[in-house]
């Protein structure tokens, strides 16, 4: 393919990317609690700076829902201004892990963990954009915005509900029209409606407000960083990298089936995104990650060359400086409204199905990965889904086999497997179980592993029977 025709796809997949990233970008901000023009900075900070690393080619970052529960948390925690202070030192430590090659090692993380994250942030999502869809203040967590969700249908606007309503049944049914009218988003078209109707009508209902992109930059102050000696806040920051990269890197894995050109360098594109972090830190923006919407959009739309990310970018800065007063005029419900079908895309209501049909652990490892998000936050349940899976893990590969066989008046005892603390139980039953009158000894050539708990168990039923029955002492033959 000529340089030309390449280019000319690469221009129009990023005007494409652009105006689906545009609401996207506003709608996180506001989900955010911080000014709508931050998320339209990340978006072109992901585009612009991002964009040039040759980690992947066709994904395109910027702020994601994914990561919004964390950051309303964190500035409702720490405040507006130590949100720069808690995403730069976010893209340092994503920085240092791809220079030290660290992010091959993402791939390892269990997917129903993953999965799990992505559901429980589905649901966070949902129950805070419900208030927002019906132009009321939510409560300040989650199992609160829940129990309250039957005093919310007195206290909602309903003309703002209708609006953001609205939003999501055109986002549903654009899905059906034909291809070249798809090719503008669903999400514009939607929240562009919204916008017309809520003028047309002079519905009072709650708008984005703005301020300019220019104003609403606010780089951190040296005082900020006082923040971080909080046990908290590094906790927020470690959260902020480790989600943000495993959103990425499985972002890319994804990317990468669904065209035919160079893969990703997992470690390059680690480097870029921590590079991205740490300037939005300091232009005090959200964080960014790879979005898959935006990166699935952006292949859907014939994109061939990083260029198309990149100039995506571009459009986004276009539109923040040319057009500002065209965000003031859109509802907030409207965005609701998108960030509710976002929402409800991160369910992973058929993988659930699919997991419990063929790996039951896994299902279980997802829902309780989700609830216990849901239950305490985005951190501390992602460690919860974390250990359960490791466990789960560690269970499944600690198989023990038991064989026993005579070997004249010598009942040999053969132990195979994996044999662990989790096993224990299962081995020293069959130990207690051997007969007390008969000599005993035990194979242990079979053990592919042998944890020092299992060898002091081992140690004391020996001493045991020896002390018990004499003559009769169990001999235990190493592997």
């Amino acid at each position: 393919m000529s340089g030309a025709g390449t280019f000319r796809e690469d221009f129009g997949a990023s005007v494409v990317v652009a105006l689906v990233a545009l609401p996207l970008c506003v709608g996180v901000a506001v989900a955010s609690g911080v000014p709508a023009e931050l998320g339209i900075v990340t978006g072109i900070v992901g585009g612009l700076v991002t964009g040039w690393f040759r980690g992947s080619a066709l994904q395109v970052s910027g702020p994601a829902a994914g990561l919004t529960v964390l950051v309303y948390e964190a500035v409702r925690a720490y405040g507006p201004a130590a949100l720069g202070v808690l995403v730069l030192t976010a893209g340092v430590v994503q920085l240092a892990l791809g220079v030290l090659g660290l992010g091959r090692w993402f791939r390892a993380i269990s997917v129903a963990v993953v999965h799990g994250m992505l559901a429980g942030i589905g649901l966070v999502l949902i129950a805070g954009q419900l208030y927002a869809l019906g132009d009321v203040a939510a409560p300040g967590g989650t199992l609160e915005k829940v129990a309250g969700l039957g005093r919310l249908l007195g206290q909602a606007d309903w003309a703002a509900a209708a609006l953001g309503a609205g939003t999501v049944s055109v986002m549903v049914g654009w899905r059906r029209m034909p291809a070249r009218v798809r090719i503008v988003p669903g999400a514009l078209v939607g929240v562009a409606a919204a916008a017309v109707v809520a003028w047309w009508l002079h519905l009072p209902v709650d708008r984005v407000e703005v301020a300019g992109v220019l104003a609403a930059v606010a780089p951190p102050a040296a005082a900020d960083f006082a923040v971080l000696a909080s046990a908290g806040a590094v906790g927020t920051v470690v959260a902020l990298a480790l989600i943000a990269s495993a959103e990425t890197l499985f972002s890319a894995a994804a990317v990468d089936r669904m065209h035919d050109g160079p893969r990703t360098d997992y470690d390059r594109e680690l480097i870029g995104q921590g590079v991205g972090n740490a300037l939005c830190g300091l232009l005090g923006a959200l964080p960014m990650t790879a979005v898959i919407v935006r990166s699935a959009t952006n292949v859907e739309a014939g994109a061939r060359t990083r260029a198309a990310r990149i100039l995506h970018g571009g459009w986004l800065l276009v539109f923040a400086v040319c057009v500002p007063g065209l965000l003031g005029v859109v509802p907030l419900a409207a965005l609701a409204g998108v960030l509710l079908y976002a929402g409800w895309k991160l369910l992973p209501g058929r993988a659930v199905v699919g997991l419990w049909q063929t790996h039951r652990g896994e299902a279980v490892v997802l829902v309780v990965t989700a609830g216990a998000i849901v239950a305490t936050n985005l951190f501390e349940g992602v460690l919860v889904g974390l250990g359960l899976a490791v466990t789960k893990a560690a269970w499944d590969t600690s198989n023990v086999h038991i064989e026993q066989a005579w070997e004249g008046e010598v009942l040999r005892v053969r132990v195979a497997g994996n044999a662990s603390f989790l096993r224990l139980p299962k081995l020293l039953d069959a130990l207690d179980a051997l007969p007390a009158d008969r000599p005993v000894r035990i194979d242990l050539s079979g053990l592919r592993h042998f944890d020092h708990a299992c060898l002091t168990a081992l140690d004391g039923w020996e001493r045991r029977r020896a002390s018990a029955v004499p003559g009769r002492e169990g001999a235990i033959e190493p592997g």
